[in-house]
C-alpha cells in the first residue's frame, strides 16, 4: 500500500519575496515597505523597469514622496511608463507644480507623452486659475493625436468644468467635437454644469443622454439640493431606478439644508441602508436648527449600534452645534468621546474648541486649548477671536504675545480676531500700531474685514471722523457692512450730519434694508428732530420697507426657544406672559419705577 505525498509545509524566501513584489504598489505600511525596500536593493532590483514602478507608487502612498523621487533617480534611462508613475505620485500628494515639472523634464529628454499622462497630469488642474495650463496641455494631446483614447478627452472635460464658466464653455466645445463620447463624458459634462449652477443646461443634458449610470442621477440630485431646489429633486428621486446610499443621503442634506427636517426624517427613517454618512448628515441637520432632543436621541441611537465614529462626523456634528448654540449636544459629544478610546485630532479639537467659543462658555474652551498637545495656527485663531467676541481682550492679546513666542507666525484670521479684541476692549491705540504693523511687520495685507475692525473700533471710541477717513483711504470699495458699522457708530454718538450722509450710501447698496432707516429714525429721535423721525417713518411706508422684529433664544432643557416682540407661536405663551406679569407686579411691589 503506496503512502500519500504530503504537499510540503514550507515555501521558499524567494516565493515570498516575489508574492510580496506583485502587489508592492499597494503596500500602505511604511515599515514593510522599508524592508522590502532593502531587499530588493539587495537583490539588485531598484533598477528593474519592473520593480522601480511599484516602489515609487508604494513610497507615494505611504505620503514619502521624497524616497519616491530618490528611487526615481536611481533608474539612468527612465521610460514613459516611469515618468507617468511619478506625475501620478506627484499629484496624488498635492503637489501639482512638481507634477508639471515631472512632465517638463520627460520632454526636455525626448520623451513623447502617451494616454496615460495626460489624464495624470488633468487631475492637479482645478479651479479658474488652472485654465491656461488646461489649454496648454489640451493643445499638446490634439499635437500628439491622443483623441482616440475616450479617457483623455473625458479628463479634459473633466478638468475644464472645475475651470469655472470659462472652463465649462471649453467643455462643451470639446464634447460637441468629440465623436465617441462613453457615459463618462456625459456625466462630467453634467457635473461641470451644475458646479457653475446651470442646472437648466444640466436637466437638458441629463434628458439627452442615450444611456445613465447611478452617477448621472446622483450628480443631478445634488445640483438641485445645493441649490435647494427639492421639488424637482424629490420628482427625479422618485423616477430613479436603481438609488443607492448616496441618493438616499443627498435627499436627507437637501431637505436638512432647506430646513424641512420633517421630511428629511422621513426619508432618512426609511433608507434601506443607512452608513456613518447618513447618520452625520441627520444628527447635524438637527443640531443646525437647534432641536435638541432630536439631535441627542439620534446620536445616542449611534452609540447603541455601536457606530464608530471617525473625525468627519464628530467635526459636523460639533460644527452644526457650534452654528445655532446647541451646547447640550456638544458636551453630550465631548463626554461621550471621553469615555471611548477615541483618539483626538488636532482638527477634532479645533471643533471642540470652537464649539464651546461660540457657545460663550470660554472656560471649557479654554480647558480643551490648554490640554491640546499639538496645536495649529487654527487653534490658536479659535481661542483668540472667543475671548475677543466675549470681552476678554486682555487675555486674547496676551494669548497673541504667547503664539508668537511658540513661533507660530499669524495670518489674515490671526488679526481679525487680534483686531476684535481691540475693539471690544476699548484699546483703540493698541489696535491702530496692530494695523499699520499688519503688513509691516508680518507681510499681512489689510484685506475688507481688518478695515471693518477698525472703522468698529474708531466708531465705537467716537472718533468718527477719523473712521470716515479710513474708509474713504480703503483700496478697495466698502461694503454694506462696513457702511452699517459706521451707521451704528453714528448712533452710539448721536451724530446727525455724518448719519445722514452714511445713510445715502447704504440706500444705494441695500435700498430695501429696514435696519438703516430704524437707526437713522433713532439718532433723529435722540436729538428731538421729530420732523426728521416723521419723514424716515413716511419714506419706509411709501416704499413699503418693514422691520422684522427681533428674536432672541435660549436653551432650555437641551431645546433652542426662539421668541419675537408679543410673540404667541410658543405653545407655552400664555404661561410665559402669565409670569411676565407676575415679575412686573413684585417689580412695582420693590419700588421700580418705569422710565
Amino acid at each position: 500500500m503506496s503512502t500519500p505525498i504530503r504537499a510540503p509545509t514550507w515555501v521558499s524566501k524567494r516565493r515570498l519575496f516575489e508574492e510580496k513584489l506583485i502587489d508592492l504598489q499597494k503596500c500602505s505600511n511604511i515599515n514593510q515597505l522599508k524592508q522590502m525596500h532593502a531587499q530588493i536593493f539587495k537583490a539588485n532590483l531598484h533598477q528593474d523597469p519592473f520593480v522601480a514602478p511599484k516602489l515609487i507608487a508604494a513610497f507615494s502612498l505611504c505620503r514619502q514622496m521624497n524616497l519616491a523621487i530618490n528611487t526615481f533617480n536611481q533608474i539612468e534611462e527612465p521610460n514613459v511608463h516611469l515618468y507617468n508613475t511619478l506625475i501620478r505620485a506627484h499629484v496624488n500628494n498635492f503637489q501639482p507644480s512638481q507634477a508639471l515639472s515631472t512632465f517638463l523634464e520627460m520632454q526636455s529628454r525626448g520623451l513623447y507623452p502617451d494616454n496615460f499622462t495626460y489624464p495624470f497630469l488633468l487631475k492637479a488642474c482645478s479651479g479658474q486659475s488652472s485654465l491656461k495650463l488646461v489649454q496648454m496641455l489640451h493643445t499638446h494631446v490634439e499635437k500628439f493625436g491622443l483623441y482616440s483614447d475616450v479617457f483623455v478627452p473625458n479628463s479634459l472635460i473633466d478638468s475644464y468644468s472645475k475651470c469655472g464658466s470659462h472652463g465649462v464653455n471649453a467643455a462643451k466645445k470639446l464634447f460637441s467635437a468629440m465623436e465617441g463620447r462613453d457615459v463618462v463624458s456625459w456625466n462630467s459634462m453634467i457635473g461641470g454644469l451644475v458646479k457653475v449652477g446651470d442646472l437648466t443646461e444640466a436637466r437638458q443634458f441629463f434628458d439627452e443622454m442615450p444611456e445613465r449610470d447611478t452617477v448621472s442621477w446622483n450628480t443631478m440630485l445634488d445640483g438641485y439640493s445645493k441649490a435647494g431646489d427639492m421639488n424637482n429633486a424629490f420628482e427625479l428621486f422618485k423616477e430613479m431606478p436603481g438609488r443607492n446610499i448616496v441618493s438616499w443621503s443627498t435627499m436627507v442634506s437637501g431637505y436638512s439644508k432647506a430646513g424641512d427636517m420633517d421630511m428629511a426624517r422621513l426619508l432618512f427613517d426609511k433608507m434601506p441602508v443607512k452608513n456613518l454618512v447618513s447618520w452625520t448628515i441627520i444628527v447635524s441637520g438637527y443640531a443646525e436648527k437647534g432641536l435638541a432632543k432630536e439631535a441627542i436621541d439620534l446620536y445616542n441611537q449611534m452609540e447603541e449600534y455601536r457606530i464608530n465614529f471617525d473625525d468627519g462626523t464628530i467635526i459636523s456634528i460639533l460644527s452644526a452645534c457650534a452654528e445655532s448654540g446647541l451646547i447640550g449636544l456638544g458636551k453630550r459629544v465631548h463626554s461621550s468621546l471621553g469615555k471611548t478610546s477615541f483618539i483626538y485630532s488636532t482638527q477634532v479639537l479645533n471643533a471642540l474648541l470652537d464649539m464651546y467659543a461660540k457657545c460663550g462658555n470660554m472656560g471649557k474652551a479654554l480647558g480643551v486649548f490648554n490640554g491640546m498637545t499639538k496645536r495649529d495656527i487654527v487653534s490658536w485663531n479659535i481661542i483668540i477671536q472667543g475671548l475677543a467676541m466675549h470681552g476678554y481682550g486682555d487675555k486674547a492679546l496676551h494669548l497673541f504675545s504667547t503664539m508668537k513666542e511658540e513661533g507660530f507666525k499669524p495670518d489674515r484670521v490671526t488679526f481679525v480676531g487680534v483686531l476684535c479684541a481691540c475693539t471690544h476692549a476699548g484699546f483703540i491705540d493698541e489696535g491702530l500700531h496692530y494695523f499699520h504693523a499688519m503688513e509691516k511687520d508680518y507681510g499681512v495685507t489689510p484685506q475688507i474685514e481688518h478695515y471693518g475692525c477698525m472703522i468698529d473700533l474708531l466708531g465705537r471710541g467716537g472718533r468718527l471722523k477719523e473712521a470716515f477717513r479710513l474708509l474713504h483711504c480703503m483700496p478697495m470699495e466698502p461694503n454694506e457692512i462696513i457702511w452699517g458699522t459706521l451707521l451704528g457708530a453714528c448712533r452710539m454718538h448721536n451724530d446727525v450730519g455724518l448719519a445722514e450722509e452714511v445713510l445715502n450710501q447704504l440706500v444705494k447698496l441695500e435700498p430695501s434694508e429696514p435696519g438703516n432707516y430704524s437707526i437713522i429714525s433713532n439718532i433723529y429721535a435722540a436729538a428731538k428732530d421729530w420732523d426728521s423721525v416723521a419723514n424716515v417713518r413716511v419714506r419706509m411706508k411709501n416704499t413699503g420697507i418693514q422691520k422684522p422684529s427681533g428674536a432672541s433664544a435660549i436653551e432650555l432643557d437641551d431645546e433652542v426657544h426662539e421668541f419675537t416682540v408679543f410673540d404667541r407661536t410658543h405653545p407655552k405663551s400664555d404661561k410665559i406672559y402669565d409670569m411676565i406679569s407676575e415679575l412686573g407686579l413684585h417689580l412695582q411691589q420693590a419700588g421700580y419705577i418705569q422710565k
